[in-house]
């Protein structure tokens, strides 16, 4: 009599098939990796780490079939595989985008700067794996702003360095008024103490009494106006400090405006390369293993 309690176990042939089915596909896939590392074919590389993107933007196909288990075999060899595609990355983004440089910090890793001039920017870091920047958000919207301010003939920091500028003027015209003041506190102190040596009647009283308040107010507020005038010249001297940081910030900045304009005519025309980036560059590296497909 069969024994009821048992439950039923898949097939074993048919899980041993599953798992060689599936060993030989993960075999595969990594042969066929490990062929493309080896014949320095990173457009196969950009095509097997991430099937799907490829798919996607290249191909621009409508079904798309990614392959993320096999794909997670290599999830821990990004850095490393990042080192290997730098190198023709790097040469193709120097020739399409000559103002940006780029810095290696760590295995696969890298950073930019706009420009090679003095002062220059970080302006982000370089994602290879999936050929992209990653801009510095604070630094990429000064410059984004700096394009549509020029519509209204501004720079960037037209605004605030003539607001630094009229604060300046202002505390000049304190420290030039100093002698002003100090006639005016004079004839006042002469005021109150005249009023105070006043014999009047008790009615009067409250008259004489205000009349005092308001000469002692009116020698306040020139007193807390001198407090500011001895500060005037330390603050001058940071506001003129500020304005030099302010205007070499937008000397830099034209810089970076002459050196977009000069390769791609407009801000919105490097938006739009960047935006495919990815595409383009795979295009690139087909073309270049045609060339070299039809010299051999």
């Amino acid at each position: 009599m069969a024994n009821t309690n048992e439950f039923v176990l898949s097939d074993h042939d048919t899980a041993t098939s599953a798992v060689i089915k599936a060993v030989v596909s993960k075999s595969r896939y990594l042969e066929t990796l490990h062929a493309a590392l080896k014949d320095q074919d990173d457009r196969l590389v950009y095509q097997l780490i991430d099937s799907e993107k490829y798919a996607r933007e290249v191909q621009q196909a409508r079904h798309i079939s990614a392959d993320p288990s096999n794909e997670a075999l290599v999830e821990d060899l990004h850095d490393k595989l990042s080192a290997f595609l730098s190198k023709k990355l790097i040469t193709f983004l120097r020739k399409n985008y000559p103002f940006f440089y780029f810095e290696e910090i760590g295995e696969g890793q890298y950073q930019f700067y706009f420009g090679n001039w003095w002062g220059r920017r970080l302006f982000g870091t370089l994602d290879v794996l999936n050929v992209s920047f990653n801009f510095d958000e604070v630094e990429y919207h000064k410059l984004a702003r700096t394009f549509e301010l020029e519509t209204q003939q501004k720079r960037l920091n037209s605004d605030q360095i003539e607001q630094i500028s009229v604060e300046n003027d202002q505390l000049q015209e304190l420290i030039d008024s100093q002698d002003k003041r100090d006639e005016e506190k004079a004839n006042l102190r002469s005021q109150i103490k005249q009023i105070s040596q006043e014999k009047v009647m008790p009615w009067e009283a409250n008259r004489q009494k205000e009349e005092k308040q308001n000469l002692i107010d009116q020698l306040s507020k020139l007193t807390e106006v001198d407090e500011t005038s001895n500060n005037a010249y330390q603050q001058i001297r940071q506001n003129e400090s500020r304005i030099l940081e302010l205007s070499k910030e937008d000397t830099l900045l034209s810089y970076e405006k002459q050196s977009i304009v000069a390769k791609f005519g407009s801000f919105e025309n490097f938006e739009a390369k960047n935006q495919v980036l990815y595409r383009d560059y795979i295009a690139n590296l087909v073309t270049i293993q045609g060339q070299v497909n039809a010299d051999e």
